[in-house]
Protein backbone atom coordinates (compact mmCIF):
# COMPACT_ATOMS: atom_id res chain seq x y z
CA UNK A 1 0.00 0.00 0.00
CA UNK A 2 1.49 3.33 -1.13
CA UNK A 3 -0.25 6.32 0.67
CA UNK A 4 -0.22 10.02 -0.76
CA UNK A 5 -1.59 13.05 0.51
CA UNK A 6 -5.08 13.90 -0.29
CA UNK A 7 -3.58 17.58 -2.35
CA UNK A 8 -1.29 15.50 -3.85
CA UNK A 9 -3.81 12.85 -5.33
CA UNK A 10 -6.02 15.43 -6.04
CA UNK A 11 -3.27 17.73 -8.17
CA UNK A 12 -2.47 14.41 -10.03
CA UNK A 13 -6.27 14.04 -10.67
CA UNK A 14 -6.06 17.26 -12.53
CA UNK A 15 -8.97 19.09 -10.04
CA UNK A 16 -6.92 21.93 -8.73
CA UNK A 17 -3.02 22.80 -7.59
CA UNK A 18 -2.39 21.37 -4.26
CA UNK A 19 -2.99 25.08 -2.93
CA UNK A 20 -6.22 24.94 -4.67
CA UNK A 21 -7.05 21.54 -3.22
CA UNK A 22 -6.07 22.18 0.28
CA UNK A 23 -8.83 25.45 -0.32
CA UNK A 24 -10.81 22.77 -1.54
CA UNK A 25 -10.46 20.46 2.25
CA UNK A 26 -10.75 23.17 4.16
CA UNK A 27 -13.75 23.95 2.78
CA UNK A 28 -15.49 20.81 3.50
CA UNK A 29 -15.72 19.71 -0.78
CA UNK A 30 -13.60 16.76 -0.62
CA UNK A 31 -14.72 13.27 0.35
CA UNK A 32 -12.75 10.22 0.90
CA UNK A 33 -14.81 6.74 1.08
CA UNK A 34 -18.06 9.16 1.52
CA UNK A 35 -16.88 11.01 4.19
CA UNK A 36 -16.07 14.59 4.36
CA UNK A 37 -12.44 15.09 4.95
CA UNK A 38 -10.98 18.96 6.25
CA UNK A 39 -7.85 17.63 8.23
CA UNK A 40 -4.83 18.95 6.22
CA UNK A 41 -2.36 16.28 5.82
CA UNK A 42 -4.61 13.43 5.44
CA UNK A 43 -3.25 10.54 3.31
CA UNK A 44 -4.96 8.53 0.88
CA UNK A 45 -4.13 5.23 -1.09
CA UNK A 46 -4.88 6.22 -4.91
CA UNK A 47 -5.23 2.42 -5.95
CA UNK A 48 -7.95 1.50 -3.19
CA UNK A 49 -9.76 4.96 -1.71
CA UNK A 50 -12.26 6.74 -2.96
CA UNK A 51 -11.64 10.29 -3.75
CA UNK A 52 -14.68 13.20 -4.49
CA UNK A 53 -14.83 16.61 -5.28
CA UNK A 54 -18.06 18.17 -4.49
CA UNK A 55 -20.20 18.25 -8.24
CA UNK A 56 -20.36 22.26 -7.89
CA UNK A 57 -15.86 22.47 -7.99
CA UNK A 58 -16.11 20.81 -11.48
CA UNK A 59 -18.87 23.01 -12.88
CA UNK A 60 -17.04 26.10 -11.66
CA UNK A 61 -14.33 24.30 -14.42
CA UNK A 62 -15.18 25.97 -17.74
CA UNK A 63 -12.86 24.01 -20.12
CA UNK A 64 -13.46 20.22 -19.35
CA UNK A 65 -11.86 18.20 -21.96
CA UNK A 66 -12.12 14.51 -23.02
CA UNK A 67 -10.18 13.09 -25.50
CA UNK A 68 -9.58 9.53 -26.76
CA UNK A 69 -6.21 8.93 -28.91
CA UNK A 70 -4.77 5.87 -30.25
CA UNK A 71 -1.43 5.50 -28.80
CA UNK A 72 1.49 4.55 -30.57
CA UNK A 73 4.12 2.10 -28.73
CA UNK A 74 7.56 3.84 -27.80
CA UNK A 75 5.31 6.60 -25.52
CA UNK A 76 4.39 6.28 -21.90
CA UNK A 77 1.35 7.41 -20.05
CA UNK A 78 2.72 10.51 -18.45
CA UNK A 79 2.07 14.53 -17.98
CA UNK A 80 6.05 14.47 -17.56
CA UNK A 81 9.09 13.78 -19.63
CA UNK A 82 12.17 12.24 -18.16
CA UNK A 83 15.64 11.23 -19.85
CA UNK A 84 14.63 7.84 -19.86
CA UNK A 85 11.26 8.18 -21.41
CA UNK A 86 11.49 11.17 -23.44
CA UNK A 87 8.48 10.56 -25.35
CA UNK A 88 5.04 10.99 -23.47
CA UNK A 89 1.37 10.68 -24.52
CA UNK A 90 0.57 14.22 -24.37
CA UNK A 91 3.01 14.95 -26.91
CA UNK A 92 0.20 13.81 -29.10
CA UNK A 93 -2.55 16.21 -28.75
CA UNK A 94 -1.32 20.11 -29.45
CA UNK A 95 -3.02 21.81 -27.07
CA UNK A 96 -2.83 24.30 -24.39
CA UNK A 97 -4.71 22.89 -21.43
CA UNK A 98 -2.97 20.49 -19.14
CA UNK A 99 -4.64 16.71 -19.39
CA UNK A 100 -3.71 13.39 -17.63
CA UNK A 101 -4.15 10.08 -19.21
CA UNK A 102 -6.68 8.13 -17.30
CA UNK A 103 -5.27 5.27 -16.45
CA UNK A 104 -1.88 3.62 -18.23
CA UNK A 105 -0.69 1.99 -20.60
CA UNK A 106 2.59 0.24 -21.01
CA UNK A 107 4.82 1.34 -23.27
CA UNK A 108 5.01 -0.97 -26.14
CA UNK A 109 1.44 -1.81 -25.83
CA UNK A 110 -1.14 0.64 -28.28
CA UNK A 111 -5.17 1.76 -28.69
CA UNK A 112 -7.64 3.41 -26.58
CA UNK A 113 -5.98 5.85 -24.02
CA UNK A 114 -8.52 8.23 -22.54
CA UNK A 115 -7.03 12.05 -21.29
CA UNK A 116 -8.76 14.87 -19.48
CA UNK A 117 -8.44 17.63 -16.72
CA UNK A 118 -11.47 16.02 -15.23
CA UNK A 119 -10.83 14.45 -11.85
CA UNK A 120 -14.12 12.89 -11.48
CA UNK A 121 -14.27 11.14 -15.25
CA UNK A 122 -10.56 9.98 -14.00
CA UNK A 123 -12.66 8.30 -11.08
CA UNK A 124 -15.27 7.21 -13.03
CA UNK A 125 -12.93 4.83 -15.22
CA UNK A 126 -10.15 3.52 -12.89
CA UNK A 127 -11.19 3.38 -8.93
CA UNK A 128 -11.40 -0.33 -8.38
CA UNK A 129 -15.04 0.03 -7.51
CA UNK A 130 -16.40 1.05 -10.94
CA UNK A 131 -15.24 -2.49 -12.64
CA UNK A 132 -14.53 -0.63 -15.75
CA UNK A 133 -14.65 -3.18 -18.40
CA UNK A 134 -11.70 -2.92 -21.22
CA UNK A 135 -11.21 -5.05 -23.96
CA UNK A 136 -8.08 -6.10 -25.46
CA UNK A 137 -6.62 -7.62 -28.70
CA UNK A 138 -3.70 -9.70 -28.32
CA UNK A 139 -1.46 -12.10 -30.67
CA UNK A 140 1.09 -14.48 -29.92
CA UNK A 141 4.20 -15.90 -31.54
CA UNK A 142 2.33 -19.41 -31.61
CA UNK A 143 -1.32 -21.28 -31.61
CA UNK A 144 -3.06 -20.69 -28.38
CA UNK A 145 -4.93 -23.76 -27.27
CA UNK A 146 -8.36 -23.75 -25.52
CA UNK A 147 -6.65 -24.87 -22.23
CA UNK A 148 -4.92 -21.89 -22.11
CA UNK A 149 -7.75 -19.95 -22.68
CA UNK A 150 -10.11 -21.82 -19.95
CA UNK A 151 -6.86 -20.80 -17.76
CA UNK A 152 -7.26 -17.15 -18.85
CA UNK A 153 -10.53 -17.04 -17.99
CA UNK A 154 -10.71 -18.65 -14.45
CA UNK A 155 -8.45 -16.14 -12.99
CA UNK A 156 -4.35 -16.70 -12.57
CA UNK A 157 -2.87 -16.21 -9.47
CA UNK A 158 -0.62 -12.89 -9.13
CA UNK A 159 1.49 -12.22 -5.86
CA UNK A 160 -0.44 -14.65 -3.88
CA UNK A 161 -4.25 -13.40 -5.36
CA UNK A 162 -5.82 -14.36 -8.19
CA UNK A 163 -7.28 -12.05 -10.84
CA UNK A 164 -10.65 -11.86 -11.40
CA UNK A 165 -12.29 -13.94 -14.05
CA UNK A 166 -12.28 -12.97 -17.54
CA UNK A 167 -13.67 -13.33 -20.91
CA UNK A 168 -12.16 -14.44 -24.16
CA UNK A 169 -12.79 -14.97 -27.47
CA UNK A 170 -10.60 -17.37 -29.63
CA UNK A 171 -10.56 -14.89 -33.17
CA UNK A 172 -7.21 -16.48 -34.84
CA UNK A 173 -5.26 -19.13 -34.66
CA UNK A 174 -2.91 -17.20 -32.08
CA UNK A 175 -5.17 -14.05 -31.59
CA UNK A 176 -7.81 -13.42 -28.74
CA UNK A 177 -9.78 -10.59 -27.64
CA UNK A 178 -9.67 -10.08 -23.68
CA UNK A 179 -12.31 -8.48 -21.70
CA UNK A 180 -10.70 -7.39 -17.82
CA UNK A 181 -12.36 -5.44 -15.10
CA UNK A 182 -9.74 -5.20 -12.95
CA UNK A 183 -6.08 -2.98 -13.94
CA UNK A 184 -3.21 -4.53 -12.21
CA UNK A 185 0.49 -3.41 -13.38
CA UNK A 186 0.69 -5.13 -17.08
CA UNK A 187 -1.50 -7.54 -15.94
CA UNK A 188 -2.86 -8.99 -19.44
CA UNK A 189 1.09 -9.39 -20.20
CA UNK A 190 2.07 -10.76 -16.84
CA UNK A 191 -1.65 -13.67 -16.75
CA UNK A 192 -0.30 -14.77 -20.58
CA UNK A 193 3.18 -15.79 -19.34
CA UNK A 194 1.78 -17.10 -16.66
CA UNK A 195 -0.15 -19.75 -18.78
CA UNK A 196 2.68 -20.37 -20.81
CA UNK A 197 2.06 -17.98 -24.10
CA UNK A 198 4.36 -14.66 -23.71
CA UNK A 199 2.52 -11.44 -25.71
CA UNK A 200 3.42 -10.75 -28.96
CA UNK A 201 1.45 -7.43 -29.52
CA UNK A 202 -1.27 -6.13 -26.92
CA UNK A 203 -3.96 -3.24 -28.13
CA UNK A 204 -6.91 -2.02 -26.47
CA UNK A 205 -10.12 -1.64 -28.19
CA UNK A 206 -12.50 -0.47 -25.69
CA UNK A 207 -13.06 1.21 -22.35
CA UNK A 208 -17.15 0.28 -21.18
CA UNK A 209 -18.74 1.47 -24.36
CA UNK A 210 -16.34 3.28 -25.63
CA UNK A 211 -14.85 1.48 -29.03
CA UNK A 212 -11.22 2.34 -30.97
CA UNK A 213 -12.62 1.67 -34.11
CA UNK A 214 -11.29 2.95 -36.86
CA UNK A 215 -9.29 6.18 -35.37
CA UNK A 216 -5.51 5.82 -36.83
CA UNK A 217 -2.31 5.07 -34.77
CA UNK A 218 -1.16 8.10 -33.08
CA UNK A 219 -4.46 10.61 -33.67
CA UNK A 220 -6.87 11.62 -31.35
CA UNK A 221 -10.20 13.10 -31.18
CA UNK A 222 -12.40 14.71 -28.71
CA UNK A 223 -15.27 12.75 -27.32
CA UNK A 224 -18.52 13.99 -27.77
CA UNK A 225 -20.81 14.91 -24.68
CA UNK A 226 -22.68 11.21 -24.87
CA UNK A 227 -19.74 9.66 -24.92
CA UNK A 228 -18.42 11.16 -21.17
CA UNK A 229 -22.03 10.61 -19.73
CA UNK A 230 -21.89 6.99 -20.89
CA UNK A 231 -18.50 6.72 -19.66
CA UNK A 232 -19.10 8.38 -16.26
CA UNK A 233 -22.30 5.73 -15.81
Amino acid sequence: MSLVRLNKHIASLGIASRREADVLIENGEVKVNGKVVTEMGTKVDPDTDMVEVHEKVEERRENLIYIALNKPKGYVCSAKATKQDPDIVTDLIPIDERIYPVGRLDKETTGLLLLTNDGTFVNAIIHPSSESEKEYEVTFSQQIPMGAIRKLEEGVKLEGSRTLPTRVKKIGPAKIRIVLKEGKNRQIRRICQRVGFPVKTLKRVRIKGLKLNDLPLGRWRHLTKAEVENLKT
